[in-house]
């Protein structure tokens, strides 16, 4: 077993049902996550840039981050998150519903919520470790983003599903 800051590495043994015969499985356990697709009263998408260690390279995503013990719901986490990274606070929050981000391996949810009306309120906070550029998006250049290859994160590209399937566009 493995454990730090972030994740705990397990291996679990289970008996597969039906044919009596069991296996070791390892499982990744992390807290739950959440992402936010901040809109402006004008239409436009918060976006950010921020370095990613394990690509090695700069990302353009949404706010998001892991839901921890000061948060009191996945919605205060991400209240919390889009303030902290980007400055800006929403006047309504809807739960799009969340995912699974590899339920083969990992045992915790990606819930992502949209927060309208979204306003500059104060200077982000990041992190230690964080360096992030936040940048407003039109709604046509969000769209050729999520097309073109420019988002790559799969957890974004799941909460766009999300918001998408919720019956919004970006038209």
């Amino acid at each position: 077993m493995f454990s730090d800051r972030l994740i705990a590495v397990d291996h679990d043994r289970y008996l597969l049902a039906g044919n009596g015969r069991s296996n070791d499985f390892t499982v990744i356990r992390t807290s739950d996550w959440i992402n936010v697709i901040p809109v402006t009263p004008d239409g436009q998408l918060v976006f950010i840039r921020q370095f990613r260690h394990g690509i090695r390279e700069v990302t353009v995503e949404i706010p998001g981050g892991a839901i921890d013990a000061r948060d009191a719901d996945p919605r205060a986490a991400a209240q919390r998150e889009l303030l902290e990274e980007t400055g800006y606070r929403a006047g309504k929050w809807e739960y799009l519903g969340y995912v699974t981000p590899n339920p083969a391996l990992q045992d915790n949810r990606c819930h992502t919520y949209l927060a309208r009306d979204a306003v500059r309120a104060a200077e982000p906070e990041f992190d230690p470790y964080e360096r992030i550029e936040v940048a407003l998006f039109s709604r046509e250049d969000a769209e050729r983003a999520l097309r073109d290859g420019t988002v790559t994160h799969g957890l974004v590209l799941a909460a766009f599903g999300l918001y998408f399937a919720a019956g919004y566009t970006l038209r």
